[in-house]
């Protein structure tokens, strides 16, 4: 058959934004696609959908699968280069975003990123539905690479993330951070010794000892960066900043965070003698994760919400609650630096490019960057640090670095946890709510039409 007038015209359309593509991706090795999309319009010389007819009636069978193949390949590549859907899972960012916050996630917002492992399971994370095991497989790795975008992170931006901490996971304890784990499993076995009046190693042999233990004892997967889990935050501080965290209030550069109305924090609510708020109150108040000890009762709130409550005729008072350090959760988990979830900083953010002096009293703050991140080998021994094998008492850093925060800030795993987040983990900026799902509702009230639509 030959080629008329219109399959020119598609096949001049075609290719030009085959072009614009290839020239996007930067890797003109894709050229080649050319032939085929000539030989799809004008020489029709191969069947390239090898499980249809290319004349005649087809089944209709064979329309459903040609169908189904069109949308997989389709939303695959709208997945990759231009939006994901995204599902909010838990309270780490209320009031901002709610839990069943259904978001457009944009790809082009920040650049989207090539995969680093293509061969996968369509419209999976990491793991097989129904069946369990991986969904993808590594047979083909390939190397960090981000394409132009209509701009970059800015601070205060909400992003969405791969979880950094996620590289290595027990599957039997996904919920928690395995180096958390970790960490908490060598603090258990440091106590059970001094109980025991065994003598007392350092903290490197008891981390050491425990890694070995959790290896044994439960299965553990290592994933890539792009089949880690995603997590959404607010940047609140970008590469180059200096950020610190005095009495609760963000500050970057020395200036305070903007107070925006959906942060919350923790407060403990004590009734009059006698009194106390029924659960009812909070949930028309869309408060639902309160904890009652006794009469007196421990809630997440916002500005707002908690002067409503200081103002009931039933409370005496609400008090801000206290947070203490602890080495295992609190980055960088060296008691050199005893920051908490209030107090924290000051601390450099990484940029691209940066150079700074290393030595043993700031090294804890950077060695995973340099030696998981940026993938150099690094050493401590004799009071001295080895990266690459050499002597070394600066470091030039080779990505940029983001500090993530949820607005929720005392029920958010978050940076001040697990420390930095690399520009090869971003994944995009959210923009639109298209669906609210609250859970505590029932049948059609469920929908909350109000944040339908709602820009992030």
């Amino acid at each position: 058959m030959k080629a008329d007038r219109r399959d020119w015209i598609w096949f001049v359309i075609v290719s030009a934004i085959y072009i614009l593509w290839v020239i996007w991706l930067g890797n003109f090795w894709f050229l080649p696609g050319l032939i085929v999309i000539f030989d799809l319009y004008i020489t029709k010389k191969v069947n390239w959908t090898f499980w249809k007819k290319r004349h005649g009636e087809n089944s209709k069978l064979i329309e459903w699968i040609d169908a189904l193949i069109f949308a997989v390949i389709a939303v695959t590549i709208i997945n990759i280069f231009i939006f994901q859907n995204y599902k909010i899972p838990t309270g780490s960012m209320e009031k901002t975003l709610m839990i069943g916050d259904h978001l457009y996630v944009s790809k082009a917002a920040y650049g989207p990123r090539l995969p680093n492992t293509p061969l996968s399971f369509p419209f999976t994370q990491h793991t097989m539905p129904l069946v369990g095991g991986k969904s993808y497989l590594e047979w083909i790795k390939r190397p960090y690479k981000r394409l132009a975008g209509f701009g970059t992170i800015k601070r205060d931006d909400a992003v969405v993330f791969n979880f950094p901490a996620g590289d290595t996971v027990i599957l039997a304890h996904q919920n928690t951070s395995y180096y958390q784990f970790v960490r908490e499993f060598a603090a258990g076995m440091k106590q059970n010794d001094m109980v025991n009046r065994v003598p007392v190693k350092s903290d490197a042999d008891y981390y050491r000892q425990a890694r070995e233990q959790v290896w044994k004892q439960y299965e553990i997967v290592v994933r890539p960066v792009d089949k880690r889990d995603n997590y959404i935050k607010r940047c609140v501080a970008i590469p180059g900043d200096t950020l610190q965290i005095i009495n609760r209030v963000v500050y970057t550069n020395g200036q305070p965070q903007e107070n925006y109305p959906g942060i919350r924090y923790s407060y403990f609510i004590y009734p009059n003698d006698g009194q106390t708020i029924p659960e009812r109150v909070f949930e028309r108040m869309e408060i639902y994760d309160c904890q009652y000890y006794g009469n007196d009762i421990y809630a997440y709130l916002t500005n707002d919400e908690m002067e409503k409550i200081r103002a009931f005729k039933t409370v005496k008072q609400v008090i801000a609650t206290r947070d203490e350090y602890t080495q295992e959760l609190y980055f960088p988990n060296n008691p050199r630096y005893r920051w908490t979830l209030n107090n924290f900083g000051p601390l450099y953010i990484p940029k691209k490019g940066a150079t700074i002096k290393i030595d043993t009293s700031n090294i804890c703050l950077y060695e995973r960057i340099i030696g998981h991140y940026e993938k150099n080998t690094l050493e401590q021994k004799d009071g001295k640090i080895y990266i690459n094998g050499q002597p070394a008492d600066e470091y030039t850093f080779k990505m940029d670095y983001y500090w993530m925060m949820g607005d929720n800030r005392h029920s958010s795993l978050d940076s001040r946890y697990w420390g930095f987040v690399p520009e090869d983990h971003i994944i995009g900026k959210p923009r639109v709510i298209w669906l609210s799902i609250d859970k505590h509702k029932k049948f059609l009230g469920r929908i909350r039409w109000e944040r339908m639509l709602k820009g992030v």
